[in-house]
Order: C-alpha cells, then structure tokens, then sequence
C-alpha cells in the first residue's frame, strides 16, 4: 500500500468505488494527486458533487482516528490494486476499495473455504462445522465465516482448535465486535488469523451491511460449505453469491424432518456439491491450490507430531478398529470427551493411522 495511508481513507470514507478509482487515477495517476485535485476539477471527471466534496473537505477528526488505530500492533489497511489486497476478492464485482485488517493480513492470501449456517443450529450442525473447519484449516485452508452465533462461531472455533488461521469479515467497523457474546471469540480470531472489515472505524451493524458483507465472505474463499440453513436465509444469500461469481458451492444433507436442512437440500436440488466428509471438499478444492496448500499441510503435520500424548492415544488406539465406528461410541469406549477425540483423531489422521468416513464414522487406516 501507499506509505501515506492518508489520501486512500479519504477517498474510503468519500465512499469511492473502485471503478471512480480508476477512473481517476487514469487522470490524475495517484491517490495522493486525486485529494490534492480542486473540486471543480473533481466535478469535471463526472464525480457526484457528494463524493467532491467529501474528498475536498474530509471529515480530518475521521480520518485522524484511523491513522492512529493503524499505529496498533497487527491493525493494516490494504487498498484494492495493492500488493496486500486479496487476489480473490479483487476478482469480484463490487470489490471494496479499502479493508481495513486487524490480525495477520498474509491469512487473506490463503486457499480459503467459507463456512456458513443457522445462527441457532442443532447441536449435530455446530459440531459438523467445527470438525469441517478443524479438518480443513489442518490442511491449510483458511476458514472464512461472519462471527454471527452458532454455525459461523463453531466454524471459526474449529479452525483455532486445528491451530489453523480463520477470517471473520464484519458488518462492522473494525473496533466493534457483534454480536457482543462473541467478543472473546473475536480476540481469539485476530491472534490466530484476522479480522476484516470494508466498513469505517464506529460503523454500527445496520441491517444492510450483512447481506453486502456477504459477498466478501464468499468472495475471498475457492467455495462455501453450508452446514444448516432455513430455506429464507442469510446463509443462502452468500451460497448465491458465491454461485455467481463462480465459486464452488457445498451443502450438507440432514433429516427430512429438521427444518433446518431444508436450505440446504433446496441448494443441492440447485446443483450444489452434497458433502458428507471434508475429505468430499478436499477432492473438489485441492487442485486449485497448488503449492500454497501442500506448504501449508506439511506446516500443520509437523506440528502436530510434537504433540501426542502417549497415554490418552494408546487408550484411543486401543478402542479403535478397522470396522468404522461414530465418534459417540468412541465416546462411551474411551471415556475421552468428544472435543478431545476430535482433535486426536484429526492428528491421528493427519499421521496415516485413521480413516474418515461417511456418517462421521473413523476406523482404522491400512
């Protein structure tokens, strides 16, 4: 980005778009020479007199505060035609002109899968999101979600139990967290991966801003996994949105009888990817990632193979076979907790020694 952070917030709060951008940088070819510009001549270029004056006279106590929050440890703005802005999103119709980060902006630049759903879901949907997002940040994915309660939250929890990175973009300004109950989750996500917001520094959460949110959610991901979702959702909205800008789309089945499959069934019928494993992402997902994906598995593995409790694995190995067998039981067998059994079985996986199956069934590899 421009070492001077200072035009490019005028211009974010003048509410520029990113064809206005280039527009006038094809004039005036720089950030710093566009605020420099009279109105008058602003206004010849065909800007609305709202946007010339905004950038004419800027609100400076505005602008003021965000250069401050930038002096922050781990705060970054990246700006669209920078070398730090996301490639994917910068593909997008309606790309934000500005984002402003606050964690590691290099996670933007991971292979990423979105994880959406129900903010009320069943205790069975929280739990396929955290093992989907667990599963897959292991392997180098970085799980993209709203920071909403309930599926986005256990996808983002999933993700910092696989000591893996995770996005959470806002429909807030950076400084605000929402809803409040995640403020501790918030914390957790800026330390092991960032959060993202296009919205200025106070932004309330005004209704609109989720569905415009949406579109970055999906935008930066290679797809979107919806886990459960009502047929009129917000989740269905970004499954749309990842559709149309040609991202790949998945659905989990569930019962005919929990009202909260039927949106994702209704994407299934719509030509979605049915998944029952994240092994089925996997096979969809790892040809576009290259190298950046393997580097990063091979990251995660080795530390993973520092940490194996000999005692809790040899009781796991123990009541483990090569008929498949459901978590539950490995449950009642092993006297372990399911959060334990699922972060051993994913490093027991990791090592070769356990299958994934379908029904979220584990059994012995080989």
């Amino acid at each position: 980005m421009q070492p001077d952070r200072r035009p490019w917030l005028i211009l974010a709060h003048a509410h520029l778009r990113v064809p206005d951008l280039q527009a006038l940088l094809e004039l005036f070819g720089t950030a710093e020479a566009i605020v420099d510009q009279p109105r008058s001549r602003l206004a010849e270029t065909g800007l609305s007199d709202a946007k010339c004056a905004a950038i004419t006279s800027p609100d400076e106590r505005a602008v003021a505060a965000e250069l401050s929050w930038l002096g922050d440890t781990g705060h970054h703005l990246t700006a669209w035609g920078d070398g730090l802005y996301p490639e994917m999103l910068a593909q997008i119709p309606g790309a934000p002109l500005l984002l402003y980060v606050n964690g590691d902006i290099e996670a933007l630049h991971l292979p990423a899968l979105a994880i959406v759903g129900s903010r009320n879901p069943t205790q069975g949907g929280s739990r396929n999101a955290h093992d989907f997002a667990q599963h897959l940040a292991a392997r180098g994915f970085a799980i993209v979600s709203g920071l909403a309660q309930g599926i986005d939250a256990a996808a983002h929890e999933g993700a910092i139990d696989a000591g893996g990175k995770t996005i959470a973009f806002l429909g807030t300004g950076i400084d605000r967290v929402y809803p409040a109950t995640n403020r501790k989750l918030a914390h957790a996500i800026a330390a092991s991966g960032a959060l993202v917001s296009e919205y200025p520094l106070g932004s309330a959460p005004e209704r609109w801003h989720f569905p415009e949110r949406n579109r970055l959610i999906s935008g930066v991901s290679l797809g979107t996994l919806v886990v459960e979702a009502a047929r009129r959702s917000g989740s269905l909205i970004t499954a749309r949105l990842a559709a149309e800008q040609g991202r790949e789309v998945f659905a989990l089945p569930g019962s005919i009888h929990n009202p909260l499959a039927r949106g994702c069934h209704e994407l299934i019928r719509q030509g979605a990817k049915l998944v029952e494993t994240a092994g089925d992402i996997l096979a969809e997902l790892s040809p576009l990632t290259g190298h950046m994906l393997e580097t990063a598995e091979e990251s995660t593995f080795e530390k993973a193979s520092a940490h194996l409790p000999d005692d809790d694995y040899a009781e796991l190995r123990r009541v483990l076979s090569h008929d498949p067998v459901s978590i539950d039981e490995l449950e009642k067998r092993s006297g372990l907790t399911i959060e334990q059994l699922s972060s051993m079985l994913l490093i027991l996986e990791l090592h070769g020694e356990v299958e994934s199956l379908s029904g979220g069934r584990y059994a012995l590899a080989g």
